[in-house]
């Protein structure tokens, strides 16, 4: 997945330019076919291409659009050694589509929840993993009759149906006659120079004293999009000319290097490697250092693996803007609720380069080493805070790095004698994580490998143990979850661990929980895992506090559904209170949603709807809510609201329900503790609306995205329309000031001088609303910015 993005399309940082023939003809390809291959040479546009093409053609996929980037999995050997199929590829395409994890096969999975949906599916750099992604795409296309696969790679998928484009670099100025400005307009690679040119230095403009050098560069660089926006970021300290000047020696010394490579391929190369001679040593030293990071990466983990002797910290600020200066790595924020979180990435061909140099340096393996050693210590940062107000940062910090939180993993596992860090970096990851992010699949996959590898009796193990459990129970694999429970039982009762002991309590209850055989049973385990915390000395019992929460969460449920509504009040108001004195909003959520399940069995509807409403503003606050209580939540308001008679609420609430739980990839309400009265008010609704109209009630709140499912449920207002795509990219904020901006008639100039931003700023976000919004001008985003909210003046 792409930074920015948890499924949808990547936001453009930079604007589009050009390519107006290859967008019409491959339109037209994906419509008359199922399987179509963009194939060139790094460098080339087959990312930006694949991404435009699929924005303006959104409209047409009423199931999604959804971009996997397959460079998160960097070593195509891991496919082959460790699972013999495409499964670790299908969990990846699974975790961008945000479809929870299942027990079986994960290529199966994807199939089933694509079987239905016309949607188109993207898969960008298969070239490493050919194999594998050809029986992924085959398997998919054959189960879903209506899903279109477009995929980048610099060889063809080779599989039958599939239809290869190669996308040729941009036209370049004939070497004819001396070219004038005027007639530039039309040359693409002409027009990106200067675009991109003007991005780092407001004031070039082409003149007649630049415009032999800047159409000989374009020549130069064969119209090769990335060669030329490298090339034109120097124009902040060179002229045109002296950029050329320095690329001559460069491109004769490489011509007479390897014959056999395409010309192409040796201009790339010479670009890329031209842009690294041209940077100061502490800048190569950072590119190198950074090709150990997947996807994106933030400062801090910057600061912890690739600082030290060579490269001070105190320097690595100045360093790092330097490489961001000469487009070398990207700056790409994120969001957490109010938060913006700055991230930085490198394109596929710069991080390649970049690691043959740490490699030629010897740097390889001790950086691999760093890195993995980095993030095993993040996770033990955060499972010191997991009760505190940083635990929602902590779910949405790992859910951003899982890429790299799986190479530091993969790197443990390959390595012999290391399964005990692997099992150290696992289990030090918020158990919330597992099954926010739908990975629960993959992280008992890890799990199972690491504890194949050590058999040393420890208490880490039987943590690594109980959570293997505890993950196969949430995958439903019921006879797993048993034998996982016995074995670290046995082991913590060897070791005499008391918070073992209280684990193993939790993990059987959550499993009889969830079949609902035993409610008793469910009792006396949360029981007896209470008083288990309870005996342990004092320092001890704040280390467990975490387990003492999830034991009160767990028997308050338990409790409430045996009647005894007194007690269960009593667990949820406990934890209420360790929640607010700790600031743990995710907490807070659960015990205000468990208040709110008492009162709906008691028969106090009103109390159940204030605790419940207040349960999703908190979950809302944080930015990033747990979309599991957050389906918990909905599902009480609908009972709430079928039971008042508020019948189309309710089903629009059934249908956000619904959609929640296809993306967690488990059903929620069908756990049988909750499913009678969620069966109940289905029917009580269908009978009341009938089933057309019930039916589009339900499908309308389906297509709700998660934040405009609690929007609606808190506000009462039914949207009326949601963005092309089923509103899988909802705007920010600033991006929604805009939008209310141009409903009013305001310039890009004019939005920048009300918000007090740069020009180009404005017209970076108005990109970006189009994008998101699958439109391509701005009178569309007037209209439909109107059309969400009809009842408020413009802007």
């Amino acid at each position: 997945m792409s930074a920015g993005t948890r499924g949808g399309l990547p936001a453009e940082l930079t604007s589009f330019v050009g390519r107006r023939l290859e967008r019409g003809e491959l339109k037209g390809l994906l419509g008359a076919s199922r399987l179509v291959t963009l194939t060139g040479v790094g460098g080339v546009g087959k990312t930006r291409l694949a991404s435009r093409v699929a924005a303006e053609a959104r409209r047409a996929f009423g199931g999604g659009v959804w971009f996997v980037d397959l460079t998160q999995l960097e070593d195509p050997g891991l496919l082959a050694r460790e699972f013999q199929d495409p499964d670790a590829l299908a969990y990846l395409v699974l975790a961008a589509l945000g479809v929870g994890q299942r027990a079986g096969s994960a290529v199966r999975q994807l199939a089933d929840h694509l079987a239905d949906r016309q949607a188109l599916l993207i898969l960008d750099n298969c070239e490493h993993l050919l194999p594998a992604c050809a029986v992924l795409v085959d398997a998919t296309l054959r189960a879903c009759p209506r899903l279109r696969v477009l995929t980048t790679s610099r060889e063809p998928l080779a599989i039958a149906g599939e239809v290869i484009y190669p996308v040729p670099p941009l036209p370049t100025p004939g070497p004819d006659r001396r070219p004038e400005v005027a007639s530039l307009a039309g040359s693409e690679s002409v027009v990106l120079f200067v675009a991109r040119a003007k991005a780092v230095s407001p004031e070039f403009a082409l003149t007649g004293e630049h415009v032999d050098a800047v159409v000989e560069l374009c020549r130069r660089l064969d119209g090769l999009p990335l060669g030329i926006e490298l090339a034109a970021a120097r124009v902040r300290v060179l002229s045109p000319q002296q950029i050329l000047d320095r690329m001559d020696d460069r491109f004769a010394l490489l011509s007479r290097g390897s014959r056999a490579a395409p010309a192409r391929q040796r201009s790339l190369r010479a670009c890329v490697e031209w842009s690294f001679d041209l940077s100061s040593k502490p800048e190569r030293l950072l590119w190198a250092r950074l090709s150990v990071f997947v996807g994106t990466f933030e400062l801090d983990a910057v600061e912890g693996v690739c600082t030290g002797e060579r490269l001070p910290a105190a320097d690595l600020m100045e360093v790092l803007t330097g490489l961001i200066d000469k487009s070398i790595v990207d700056r790409v924020d994120s969001r957490d609720g109010g938060d913006t979180q700055a991230r930085y990435r490198m394109l596929e061909v710069i991080r390649d380069y970049g690691r043959e140099q740490l490699i030629e340096s010897g740097e390889q393996v001790a950086l691999r080493e760093r890195h993995r050693d980095w993030y095993q210590g993040l996770a033990a940062r955060a499972a010191t805070e997991r009760i505190s107000r940083r635990q929602t940062y902590w779910i949405a910090r790992f859910t951003r790095e899982h890429p790299n939180v799986r190479v530091a993993v993969e790197s443990y596992l390959g390595e012999p004698g290391h399964g005990d860090s692997a099992l150290r970096l696992v289990t030090g990851l918020p158990w919330a994580y597992w099954w926010s992010g739908g990975l629960c699949g993959e992280g008992l996959g890890w799990l199972k490998r690491a504890l194949a590898r050590t058999t040393e009796p420890t208490v880490l193990r039987v943590r690594a143990l109980l959570l293997a459990g505890f993950l196969a129970g949430w995958l439903d694999d019921a006879r797993g979850t048993m034998s996982w429970l016995a074995e670290g039982e046995r082991l913590a009762e060897r070791l005499r661990d008391a918070p073992g002991l209280a684990l193993a309590a939790f993990v059987h209850g959550s499993a009889v929980l969830r079949q609902c055989d035993d409610l008793s049973g469910v009792v006396e385990s949360a029981e007896r895992g209470l008083a288990i915390v309870s005996a342990l000395p004092e320092r001890e019992r704040q280390q467990e506090l975490t387990l003492r929460m999830q034991l009160l969460l767990q028997l308050g449920p338990a409790a409430a559904l045996t009647g005894q509504y007194d007690r269960a009040r009593r667990c949820f108001e406990e934890a209420l209170e360790i929640a607010d004195a700790a600031e743990a909003s995710l907490n807070r959520t659960w015990a205000l949603w468990g208040l709110g399940l008492v009162a709906w069995r008691e028969g106090h509807a009103p109390a159940a709807d204030h605790h419940v409403r207040e349960c999703l503003r908190s979950a809302r606050a944080t930015g990033v809510p747990d979309p599991y209580v957050a389906a918990l939540g909905l599902a009480v308001l609908a009972w709430i609201a079928a039971g008042q008679r508020q019948h189309r609420r309710a089903a629009t609430l059934l249908g956000a329900v619904d959609r929640i739980q296809s993306d967690l990839g488990r059903s929620v309400t069908r756990d049988r503790w909750l499913i009678a009265d969620h069966n109940e008010c289905e029917e009580r609704v269908r009978t009341a609306l009938g089933d057309a109209a019930c039916t589009d009630d339900f499908r309308h709140g389906r297509a709700l995205p998660l934040d405009d499912a609690l929007g609606y449920a808190l506000d009462g207002r039914r949207p009326t329309s949601t963005p092309p795509g089923g509103g899988a990219a909802p705007l920010t904020r600033r991006e929604r000031e805009v939008a209310g901006l141009i409903v009013r008639g305001l310039s890009n100039r004019e939005i920048a001088t009300s918000l007090v931003i740069a020009q180009r700023t404005a017209e970076s976000h108005v990109e970006h609303i189009l994008t998101k919004l699958g439109f391509t001008n701005r009178a569309q985003i007037a209209a439909w910015t109107a059309e969400q909210h009809p009842a408020s003046p413009p802007g």
